[in-house]
């Protein structure tokens, strides 16, 4: 039969070892039990996971991109290109404030 599998076969302990407890979690020094992870063979005690990214990480604008917003002024100034309607449409914002460009 070819084809793909149908589900991914359950990872064992690396270690040829009897004792195992714990799931098996992949590390880069292979697939370890609980009992065979570094931090147990370091004497450690197990990690605990940590609070992870902040709501919305991946929507929050960047403050990179804070700098590349074009100024009404400079539009209506002409030193920043735009089409003639958000030309136009800055120039009335400035001379609406009471700047000239």
């Amino acid at each position: 039969m070819t084809g793909r599998p149908t589900a991914r076969p359950v990872p064992v302990c690396d270690v040829p070892q009897p004792d195992h407890t714990g799931r098996v979690r992949p590390y880069p020094c292979g697939h370890r039990c609980s009992a065979h992870a570094p931090w147990a063979l370091a004497g450690q005690p197990e990690p605990q996971p940590g609070p992870g990214l902040p709501e919305g990480a991946w929507t929050t604008p960047s403050p990179l991109n804070d700098s590349r917003v074009h100024d009404a002024r400079a539009v209506a100034s002409g030193k920043r290109r735009s089409n003639p309607a958000a030309y136009r449409a800055a120039q009335a914002a400035v001379e609406k404030n009471g700047h000239r460009a």
